[in-house]
């Protein structure tokens, strides 16, 4: 990254802790992780990101945001230009052009992460064409996986598929690996990705998650090269589909076409969901078939002894990096004991903790663990709530149908009843704008943006209203 002067640095610090804030934690890591800031000139801020497919994607789905999170901080910035950063380093032009007007990016492909990563993704591909895999997390590997009671038949099955994939065969095919969020699916298949791909760089091993594979389907529809697409599909040896729950509309049944022809071919085939496959909603009959005739595999809750299995390691791993960092037990022992959630807050618990310490020279304490992750210690395993049920509750009480709740009416007995449950998705799930516009009729997430702030007004202004959707909450929780 460019050297930045010290009130540029701060500005993006600040924007991107907006940005976090408004899209929430996964969001967050999957598409703005490695974007960076090089410089701002001319009322303009320029970004870059390490793939074609990032900037294609946050310029068609997040650009506003990020100027909204900029706008917040300074009015230096008026307009946003994102670039693909080439061998690691924005292109030149960022600096030699002397404040003239900035160059768009370069029409030429960019070595994809996974040919830098050593996973090989289908170099046949005509560039342009975006069709690559996911980025992969180099953390995340079988080593730096914890096992316990609640995740080591799944475990076992992906060390298998890894190892059987390196060697060129298959199986349990197809794998379906589901849990709610965040105790280790993606981990999981990232770590088959690099453990498969270690023995021959030439295998077409690829790593996709849903937003990704919906990418490729839709790009590929709108540069008529559907036939591309296709033959790239069943050219896959090893295809890793991650959150299955997030598939929507014609990308369901092209990915159901692409699992047939790979499992035909014998090729292997591993999906991560949220749910069974039996309890996803968009899977047509042969497709839910086909996942459930292979090997279907839960992730349970962390236990306690597991909680403190990962807070140990990521201590240790900690250690690493900051010498003469210490957690004392004890404080693992609480962290384990009261952070309940999913492997994420884990480790965001311990980042926190390491964080209080570098940055005040507090010793790691019960008090400081208190002070750091008060938001982490209330939360509790409390029942998964899913968009379908918000969705079913709402038009039930209002009497309207749940058809109606989706489509594109505008009357006003459906239109409440909508961003209340818009609302309710958004407070009472981990989903992100986008992802909660696509299941209430494919809309954009402005739309639920709108629907939020509609009813958070409303609500601040009118108490029995508040009172129904307080109300609403409570039943769906229960």
């Amino acid at each position: 990254m460019t050297d930045l002067g010290a009130d540029q640095s701060k500005i993006w610090e600040r924007a991107k802790k907006r940005l976090w804030a408004s899209v929430g934690e996964d969001v967050f890591s999957s598409w703005f992780a490695s974007m960076e800031m090089e410089e701002i000139r001319d009322g303009v801020a320029h970004l870059s990101v390490p793939t074609r497919f990032l900037s294609s994607w946050i310029t068609s789905n997040y650009q506003d945001r990020i100027l909204e999170a900029f706008t917040a901080e300074t009015d230096q910035v008026a307009q946003l230009h994102l670039t693909v950063r080439i061998n690691g380093k924005p292109r030149a032009t960022i600096q030699q052009n002397n404040g003239s007007e900035a160059q768009k990016p370069q029409a030429k492909s960019t070595t994809n992460q996974g040919l830098r990563t050593g996973v090989q993704h289908n170099a046949r591909i005509k560039a342009g064409d975006a069709l690559s895999g996911s980025a992969l997390d180099p953390k995340l590997t079988f080593d730096s996986f914890v096992t316990g009671s609640a995740n080591e038949m799944a475990l076992a099955a992906a060390k298998q598929v890894a190892q059987a994939a390196a060697q060129g065969t298959a199986a349990f095919n197809p794998v379906y690996i589901h849990s709610s969020v965040g105790l280790g699916k993606s981990h999981l298949l990232n770590a088959i990705a690099w453990a498969a791909g270690a023995g021959d760089k030439d295998r077409n091993i690829v790593y996709l998650t849903a937003d990704h594979f919906m990418y490729h389907f839709i790009t590929a529809v709108q540069r008529q090269s559907a036939i591309a697409f296709k033959e790239w599909l069943r050219s896959i040896d090893v295809l890793l589909i991650d959150d299955m729950q997030f598939l929507q509309g014609k990308s369901v049944t092209e990915l159901g076409q692409a699992l047939s022809a790979l499992l035909t071919g014998a090729k292997q085939v591993v999906v991560a969901g949220d749910a069974p496959p039996r309890d996803l909603d968009m899977l047509d009959d042969r497709l839910r078939s086909r996942l459930s005739g292979g090997l279907v595999v839960p992730i349970q809750s962390l236990d306690e002894e597991l909680r403190r299995a990962i807070v140990q390691k990521r201590a240790e791993q900690a250690a690493a990096k900051f010498p003469g960092l210490h957690i004392p037990a004890p404080v693992l022992d609480y962290v384990a004991r009261n952070v309940l959630s999913h492997g994420r807050d884990l480790d965001g618990a311990v980042n926190r903790l390491v964080a209080a310490n570098q940055l005040t020279e507090e010793p790691i304490t019960i008090e400081l663990a208190e002070k750091a992750l008060h938001d982490l210690l209330r939360t509790r395993d409390t029942r998964r709530v899913k968009i379908d049920e918000i969705q079913t509750t709402v038009a039930k009480h209002f009497k309207v149908s749940k058809p109606d709740l989706l489509s594109s009416r505008r009357s006003r007995s459906v239109v409440r009843p909508r961003q209340i449950a818009m609302y309710l998705s958004k407070i009472l799930t981990s989903r992100s704008l986008p992802e909660i516009g696509r299941r209430f009729g494919n809309r954009d997430h402005t739309t639920v943006l709108h629907a939020v702030r509609k009813v958070e007004q409303l609500m601040g202004g009118d108490t029995g209203f508040a009172q129904e959707v307080e109300l609403l909450k409570r039943m769906i929780e229960e």
